[in-house]
């Protein structure tokens, strides 16, 4: 049996990686304080697809990990999976920039407490937003590879506040390693989705709205419709840290993306088409859209032993039909 801390458990992330833990049959002390719009939910609300309250080594703190951290000293964690932030979908990074930056405090704070307790391994979730913009644009996008981003020469230019956040966070995790020997992996995940996903984030959203209107002429979504992401299932991320987390200590970065750039509007009409009808999706331009195209390329992933499985078109036809019922 593992020992195992994931901070910001009950979000959506969060709670995958603990219904894995406990169904492999390891220790779960899972943080969360449920901030609003981050798409927390309390274990004592109910999780849609699992209930980890009956499990016996669940074991559940509704309070800021910052608290956490401060209270408890446990030395024996195997994994810590830090998870914890100010996030939502993109109305958040965009319009509540300075929310999103308690990020920096949040990650300040645990690798103080790495640091002291010393966990066997730290699992750091970083983001796609850290990689420079300048590679996301219109004219001259590319997929993006862990290497365009180079603490020793150049960072380039992040997405919003929450991009800068998540630099700072792993270039904390090379210092932990450097300067103390902390182990840690870092991931980039791209465009996560799955069907338990909070409503403010793209893919939910849209297939919701694909199903309340079903038969309607015209479909719209944030944006142009025409920016791009790499979407890839929330099943496949977890499968991707699982076989790749024990590869690396040095803090180094790994994609988890599928390689595949959909624009909205592909995926509008796809969702719209396997729900029964073909509408016109049209941009709304008074939403936010973010960069351009999105995409991670796969070649360091692959190399580790990790591939992605679960075909986008599968993903949402099973997201399709757990909303319906």
């Amino acid at each position: 049996m593992k020992k195992i801390l994931i901070t910001g458990a009950a979000g959506f992330v969060g709670r995958h990686f603990t219904k894995h833990f406990l169904e492999a049959g390891d220790e779960v002390h899972a943080v969360d304080s449920i901030v609003p719009l981050t798409g927390g939910i309390d274990p004592e609300k109910g999780w849609p697809l699992f209930d980890p309250r009956g499990f016996k080594h669940f074991h559940y703190y509704r309070e800021d990990c910052r608290q956490y951290f401060l209270k408890t000293k446990d030395t024996d964690f195997d994994y810590t999976i830090h998870l914890a932030a100010m996030v939502g979908g993109r109305e958040m990074i965009e319009r509540n920039p300075l929310a999103v930056a308690e990020d920096l405090a949040i990650d300040a704070d645990y690798w103080r407490w790495a640091k002291e307790t010393r966990p066997r391994k730290t699992i750091c979730f970083s983001s796609s937003a850290a990689y420079p913009i300048k590679f996301q644009r219109e004219k001259g996008y590319r997929l993006l590879t862990e290497d365009l981003i180079d603490f020793a020469d150049d960072i380039g230019m992040p997405d919003m506040s929450y991009g800068w956040a998540k630099l700072t966070h792993e270039y904390l995790a090379r210092l932990a390693w450097q300067h103390h020997g902390i182990k840690s992996v870092v991931y980039r995940p791209f465009s996560g989705y799955g069907e338990d996903q909070d409503d403010t984030y793209p893919f939910p959203s849209i297939c919701k709205r694909v199903l309340a209107n079903q038969g309607a002429r015209t479909l719209t979504v944030w944006g142009t419709g025409e920016q791009m992401r790499d979407f890839i299932h929330i099943s496949d991320c977890v499968a991707g840290v699982l076989k790749t987390m024990d590869q690396i200590d040095d803090a180094r970065a790994v994609n988890l993306s599928t390689g595949i750039f959909t624009s909205f509007k592909e995926f509008a009409k796809l969702a719209a088409r396997l729900a029964g009808y073909n509408p016109e999706v049209v941009g709304m331009s008074d939403k936010p859209a973010g960069v351009f195209a999105r995409g991670g390329d796969t070649t360091f992933q692959r190399k580790l032993g990790f591939q992605h499985k679960i075909a986008f078109e599968s993903g949402i036809k099973r997201a399709l039909g757990y909303y319906q019922r």
